[in-house]
This record gives C-alpha cells, sequence and structure tokens, in this order.
C-alpha cells in the first residue's frame, strides 16, 4: 500500500466511522489527498492541507487531520474548512457548500508562521513561548486529555467545549 493509499484509507476510515462523507469533487479530494501525504512526508504527521503548520507536533496538535475544528464546521456549515469532508445534505447535493470562517484562533496561526504581532502591525521574529499543557476531562463521558486547549467536540461522546473542565491534579505525599 502506497503512502497516498494509506491517506485515503485514513480519510476514508474516519467518514465512515463519523458517519460523514468525502466531497465527491475528485479534483479537490486527489489535491487535498496529496497534500496530506506531503505533510505527513515533510513533518511526520498529516497536518490540514488548508492550514499552516509550524512543522512542532505540540503547536499543530490542533490540525492534525481530522483537524479538532472539523466537527463543528460540518455540523455548523456542511463541510469542514477545507470541503475534505462534507454532511449529507452537502453529499447528496441538497445543500451547496459554503465558505466558512477560520475557527483556529489568531494567536495559534501567527505561530504557524513563526511571527507574532506587534502595535506597530509590523511582524517580527517570534519569541518561542512555553508550550502550557493541562489536563481537561470532558464533564459529561470522563475522556481526559493533556494539552494547551481542550477540544472543540468530545471525541468520545460528542459533547462541546463548553463541557470540558480542567483538571488541577493535588498531590500530597505522606511520610511513612
Amino acid at each position: 500500500m502506497t503512502a497516498l493509499d494509506k491517506v485515503k484509507s485514513r480519510a476514508e476510515q474516519d467518514a465512515r466511522s463519523r458517519g460523514i462523507h468525502l466531497t465527491l469533487d475528485q479534483n479537490l479530494l486527489n489535491d487535498l489527498y496529496s497534500g496530506l501525504k506531503e505533510n505527513e512526508e515533510r513533518y511526520g504527521y498529516p497536518s490540514c492541507p488548508c492550514r499552516i503548520a509550524s512543522g512542532k507536533f505540540e503547536h499543530d496538535r490542533d490540525i492534525i487531520c481530522p483537524c479538532d475544528y472539523r466537527d463543528p464546521d460540518v455540523e455548523e456549515y456542511g463541510t469542514c474548512y477545507c470541503s475534505l469532508y462534507v454532511n449529507k445534505d452537502v453529499y447528496e447535493g441538497k445543500k451547496n457548500a459554503e465558505s466558512i470562517p477560520e475557527r483556529r484562533p489568531l494567536d495559534k496561526q501567527m505561530k504557524s508562521l513563526e511571527y507574532e504581532e506587534t502595535e506597530q502591525t509590523t511582524e517580527s521574529p517570534k519569541k518561542t513561548a512555553p508550550v502550557t499543557r493541562k489536563l481537561h476531562y470532558c464533564r459529561q463521558c470522563g475522556y481526559v486529555i493533556f494539552r494547551e486547549d481542550s477540544p472543540y467536540i468530545c471525541p468520545i461522546c460528542k459533547a462541546k467545549r463548553e463541557m470540558f473542565a480542567e483538571l488541577s491534579p493535588n498531590i500530597s505525599f505522606v511520610d511513612v
């Protein structure tokens, strides 16, 4: 199986498991598959071909395909940001895919460009800041994740981001 076949298989399996579809536009689909394959070869992970990746796994975790933004985009707009994944209405032609706004926070987009905004609206080289990962848990099903932000949708029970809470470990040592 070639790398491109693996990319296709992963996307098809993921779409089936979520009850969504892949775009019917074969040219777009092939371009997206190629972009995913290229990004996986370049970075070691399949970052979204429709977004700029930094090449740092910890920073790009939210845009590894399928990205954290896919499910809310498909639910609200009928398609994900790059239109790889679509809902049933778009797939069946009952609704047209439309342009959707970017959900990825601007600070994450800017980090990918390795620049930060300044008050003078000029760009300066990025100052690296430590990644601040936290434990988040889904109050609906108990799913726990350790990263910067909670996901937009729980991968287990599909609860929205608002259902996540931060866990603060309380460690105490007992003298024996």
